[in-house]
């Protein structure tokens, strides 16, 4: 079974964020998962539901703040194996293109 998830951490501040949002990218590597980065978030994704958490978890302490806001969005598809890249391939056969477009 994959699982994959969205997972943005990130302090409350007023400041720029990237060395926060790298260390908790960084704690990652920790964890038997496979990640992308984007603008909005990291995604995430692993074998199961408990490595996931725990990796997760680690991502968010690993952000030395006051305030620390942290979102998990996760797709447990239990049916069949599917990887995020999938998911994205999907859509683009339907678009018949590319899902991206640069302004």
């Amino acid at each position: 079974m994959t699982v994959v998830a969205l997972l943005s951490v990130a302090p409350v501040i007023e400041d720029s964020m990237a060395s926060d949002v790298a260390a908790a990218v960084e704690a990652l590597d920790e964890f038997d998962v496979s990640y992308e980065t984007n603008p909005m978030g990291t995604v995430i994704e692993a074998d199961d539901v408990a490595t996931l958490f725990a990796a997760a978890e680690a991502a968010h302490e690993a952000v030395d703040a006051d305030r620390v806001s942290t979102v998990l969005k996760i797709d447990d598809k239990r049916d069949r194996e599917q990887r995020a890249r999938e998911k994205v391939d999907a859509v683009e056969r339907e678009l018949g293109r590319d899902a991206t477009k640069q302004r």
